[in-house]
């Protein structure tokens, strides 16, 4: 039977995924630390924290995925048109304010992808507090088991 105690931990263990809004790389850390202290006491715990790591390093891994096609569809955008040849300081400097290229609609739609998935991850790092507060388990989607 889990007990209040160790509903409260795996709850916890989800919630401090939140800490990387104030430390960085808290995400990682904050469950890390919750589980490892705890994860002999109760196999609920255990389940809940590699559950809470697992999917922070996938999103990690996702997010870099991402980031890794949206980023040079900008940079492509932003520097199309420059003669690194001829390039004399910034006489006669201008901005060509033209018709938006397809990479440009391409990136801005990865980054809508990202923001999207952002509010994902959110809701689903809720959800799981939430079934941990309950006592039930709870698996996160698209999550790649990296500690089993």
């Amino acid at each position: 039977m889990v007990t209040s105690h160790q509903k409260n931990i795996a709850t916890f263990i989800h919630l401090s995924t939140f800490s990387r809004f104030f430390i960085p790389f808290g995400n990682f850390v904050g469950p890390l630390v919750l589980w490892s202290i705890n994860k002999e006491k109760s196999n609920f715990i255990d389940t809940h924290g590699k559950q809470a790591i697992n999917f922070q390093i996938s999103i990690l891994l996702y997010a870099l995925i991402l980031g890794t096609l949206s980023i040079p569809f900008f940079i492509f955008k932003l520097f199309n048109g420059l003669d690194v040849i001829d390039f004399n300081g910034f006489n006669n400097f201008h901005i060509n304010v033209g018709k938006p290229s397809p990479l440009l609609y391409l990136g801005g739609f990865l980054g809508a992808v990202a923001i999207i998935a952002f509010i994902i991850e959110l809701i689903l790092i809720v959800v799981a507090s939430l079934k941990a507060r309950d006592g039930e388990l709870y698996e996160y989607p698209l999550t790649i088991n990296f500690l089993k």
